[in-house]
């Protein structure tokens, strides 16, 4: 089974090299391609390149049209009819040229005859830095150099080490790019006086070189192994006592360590010799993460040092802080009494810390007392407090590890801006960079020489929540007007920036704002109310959301128009300012319908505008238009309503009703024309015909009506003394209910006659009365009627005084009784405002309009 395996196995590669040379005569089976000198050229040398047929294999056995074409690569550079075809070239590049020969015939492809490569390259250089290697006591011989120049061509480099005793090594390393070769062998520490000579060959067509011999010992080329198994101990956890320990093979001699915290890039570099593989380091840094790494070497100034260890990467046990924190506070009133403190302050570093912060401790001192009056832990970078305003206060903070605390910050709380002479002057902001901010101020005046040291703090322009945003500061010495803030700054953000200037426990400060990167606010303010105010508008906003202000607002423009108008907008800038953010405008128009809107504009432009809202001034008329125009109605309206007669008659009797007793004259009825006409004798009466035909007979204009303004007044002007005849009242005001009813209807005749008859005897009355006369008592009800009628005492006294209550009669005239009184209606209270006696012009009977159809004065 065995032996028919192996000859099915021989035929197949019978048949495989029968294919291949077969192969070969297909491909050159018409023709040859020779090269002279050589294959192989050195760059710029000449190369002749021929092509000829083999016989009858041209294009036809009686055709004389052969053509033979010469390709390199595929560009053709000669052509030639018949058999044969010669060509020279001495520029070929280095590296391998492939050239091709082809047969032409007519209306026929052409055809490939056969093909040569030519290779140019440069002889080799002589190998530079040979080193030869052993890797620890037991490793192997191994050696490295330098190749030189590419040859472009094969070439073969060999190895050959001799020894003492003419022991000899060699080695051929068969890679065209090869540099270093391991001889296999081991040198042993047995004769470490011994010498050995290295040397490398390199060998192509072109030529040879060879290297310089490189002559060393065993100690020189043996190479230890890295220390192994690196450990560190802390004597007592304390890292003022460290101890590095590794493992090294028995023949080293010399140490070298190095070390650094692992946030660093620089390493600290010890050398020890006889190290037995332990060091002690002695400036490690308390809560450090340290990186270690050891090498090893054989001989104090021979060998070669071995490859860096594994690092090793620990931290460093803890120690109590060292450094006081940097505070500072922002202090704020609530009422008159109380005061909100909120201290902050920055992490120390890790050197300072030395260990990891658990908490902070802050004390509340009370200055005058000097005791703590509280004491409280926080794991934050900042403390609020509510603390009285009638007293002086100090604050104490300190970090606390696991080893211990630091020494605390104490400082006075005082009003950081309470001092007007020491507030810095011109603060600016200016950018430099995208997260870079210089601020700039001047030294406070006269008491620039006061100044201990200038504090720098800032904040993001959050507005509505100014408390809870991070606050940054900086300190700077008191002889520096500027500063460079890069903590937490970040493009597109506006900050506010205040210096604070402080000396002796008081301060004085200044701000601005300013931002890194701005461009143009991506939206406008948004308006949420206008309000109308004493004939101007108020218009209230909403602020730009903080990611859409992209920077610093430095205005805010307001534009309106007319609605559906197309006329420029007009508009008012107004600079930025806190909130709440309203602004007052008064140059509208009332009664027209506006369009408003907003933008924002930073130092890069302005935003898109923001929301419309339309609004229309109602406004007050002006002041004088209103008065001409109140006027004008009020005298067009007393003309219309005086024009008619009986609306004219009514506002007569209201205003006589309404003026003041004392202005008053009562007419004298013995004055009247008609009483000189009609004189009156003693019970004498007047046919009613007669009377009825005079007074119809007179030319006077319209009568007033009696009967309505009797039945409006009379019952109105009771006197006082009105009680003191009850029977007789009585009637009277049965008669003043028949009068109103009467007001709506006709009159009998029997009531005209009787009425006429009264009215007869009242005049018998009035007309009789002398300036010695006594009044007459007329017959039937018309006393009744004066008593209601006519006022007593101060006014008129009734004709039936005999009817009167008895009293004790004045010895003076009996006219004296008669003299006027105010009516009861008066504003004027009767008894603190007496008569007057005359009130201009005296009005008498014959101005008097009246009428036959009821009795009225």
């Amino acid at each position: 089974m065995a032996h028919t395996v192996r000859v099915c196995y021989l035929a197949l590669i019978f048949i495989i090299m029968s294919l291949l040379v077969k192969a070969k005569i297909d491909v050159c089976r018409r023709g040859d391609v020779t090269v002279k000198p050589s294959h192989v050229i050195s760059l710029g040398s000449a190369v002749n390149i021929s092509c000829s047929l083999k016989p009858k294999q041209g294009c036809s056995w009686y055709s004389r049209n052969d053509k033979l074409i010469l390709y390199k690569f595929s560009e053709t550079i000669k052509s030639q009819q018949g058999h044969t075809l010669s060509f020279q070239d001495s520029g070929l590049p280095l590296g391998t040229t492939l050239f091709v020969c082809k047969l032409a015939c007519s209306n026929i492809e052409k055809i490939r005859i056969c093909g040569a490569e030519v290779s140019v390259g440069v002889v080799p250089e002589q190998p530079q830095n040979l080193s030869c290697i052993q890797k620890g006591e037991r490793g192997t011989v191994a050696c490295t150099w330098d190749r030189g120049r590419d040859t472009h061509l094969y070439t073969a480099y060999i190895l050959q080490l001799n020894g003492s005793n003419n022991l000899t090594w060699q080695k051929q390393c068969n890679d065209q790019y090869c540099d270093h070769l391991d001889l296999g062998i081991t040198l042993t520490p047995e004769s470490l006086e011994s010498s050995y000579v290295a040397k490398v060959t390199a060998i192509n067509n072109l030529g040879s070189a060879s290297s310089f011999p490189s002559t060393f010992t065993f100690m020189d080329i043996v190479r230890p192994p890295p220390p192994s198994d690196i450990r560190i101990k802390f004597v007592n956890a304390s890292v003022s006592r460290c101890t590095l320990q590794w493992t090294d093979e028995n023949l080293v001699l010399l140490n070298r360590l190095r070390y650094r915290p692992s946030n660093s890039r620089s390493w600290n570099m010890v050398n020890t010799t006889n190290a037995k593989g332990r060091h002690d380091l002695l400036d490690l840094k308390p809560f450090t993460e340290y990186e270690f790494q050891v090498s090893s070497k054989l001989h104090l100034y021979k060998g070669i040092w071995s490859d860096w260890s594994e690092a090793l990467r620990i931290q460093t046990p803890e120690e109590e802080p060292n450094g006081t924190l940097d505070v500072w506070y922002t202090k704020q009133n609530i009422d008159y009494n109380r005061q909100q403190i909120s201290l902050f302050w920055k992490n120390l570093s890790v050197s300072e810390a030395r260990g990891k912060i658990l908490h902070y401790q802050v004390t509340l001192l009370e200055v005058a007392g000097g005791k703590a009056t509280l004491q409280n832990i926080t794991e934050h970078t900042s403390w609020t407090w509510v603390i009285p305003r009638t007293e002086k206060w100090a604050v104490a903070v300190s970090a606390v590890n696991s080893k211990g605390s630091s020494l605390p910050t104490r400082i006075n709380i005082t009003d950081l801006c309470g001092a007007g002479l020491l507030a810095p002057g011109q603060v600016s902001a200016n950018s430099e960079g995208v997260d870079n901010i210089v601020v700039t101020w001047e030294p406070p005046g006269k008491a620039a020489s006061a100044v201990q040291e200038y504090v720098v703090e800032w904040r993001e322009l959050h507005l509505g929540a100014v408390m809870q945003t991070p606050l940054n500061w900086l300190r700077s010495p008191p002889y520096n007007v500027s500063a460079s803030i890069s903590e937490n700054i970040k493009p597109y953000i506006c900050y506010e920036i205040r210096v604070h200037a402080l000396s002796r426990g008081q301060g004085g400060c200044n701000s601005t704002r300013g931002n890194s990167k701005h461009k143009a606010p991506l939206s406008g303010p948004y308006i949420n109310a206008i309000t109308e105010e004493k004939g101007s508008i108020l218009i209230s906003w909403d602020e730009i959301p903080a990611q859409e202000q992209m920077g610093c607002i430095l205005h805010y423009r307001i534009y309106w128009k007319e609605q559906d108008s197309n006329s420029q907008p007009q508009l008012c800038e107004i600079p930025y300012k806190a909130p709440p953010n309203s602004h007052l405008i008064g140059s509208l128009q009332p009664r027209v319908t506006y369009v408003l809107w907003m933008t924002a504009l930073t130092a890069a432009g302005e935003s898109p505008q923001g929301n419309e809202r339309e609004f229309c001034l109602q406004g007050k008329a002006n002041w004088s238009t209103f008065v001409a125009l109140s006027i004008c109605i009020g005298i067009t309206i007393t003309v219309g309503i005086f024009s008619v007669c009986y609306f004219r008659q009514k506002v007569f009797v209201l205003l006589a009703a309404l003026r003041p007793q004392w202005c008053r004259e009562i007419p004298d009825p013995a004055n009247s024309t008609w009483a000189k006409k009609y004189p009156i004798v003693e019970k004498a009466q007047l046919p009613l015909d007669r009377l009825l035909t005079d007074w119809s007979a007179s030319e006077e204009p319209e009568p007033l009506v009696i009967n309505e303004v009797l039945n409006q007044v009379a019952p109105i002007f009771r006197h006082p003394l009105r009680s003191k005849w009850p029977e007789k009242g009585r009637g009277v005001q049965g008669h003043y209910s028949s009068e109103e009813d009467s007001a709506s209807s006709p009159s009998p005749p029997s009531a005209l006659s009787v009425e006429t008859g009264q009215l007869v005897d009242l005049y018998k009355v009035l007309g009789s009365r002398g300036s010695h006369s006594k009044p007459r008592n007329p017959a039937g009800p018309l006393p009744g009627l004066l008593v209601d009628y006519l006022p007593t005492h101060e006014g008129y006294l009734p004709s039936n005084t005999d009817s009167l209550p008895s009293q004790e009669a004045p010895t003076a005239d009996p006219l004296e009784e008669l003299e006027p009184q105010h009516i009861s209606l008066s504003i004027f209270h009767s008894s603190s405002l007496h008569p007057l006696t005359s009130c201009g012009e005296k009005l008498t009977l014959d101005r008097l309009k009246m009428g036959c159809s009821s009795l009225m004065l």
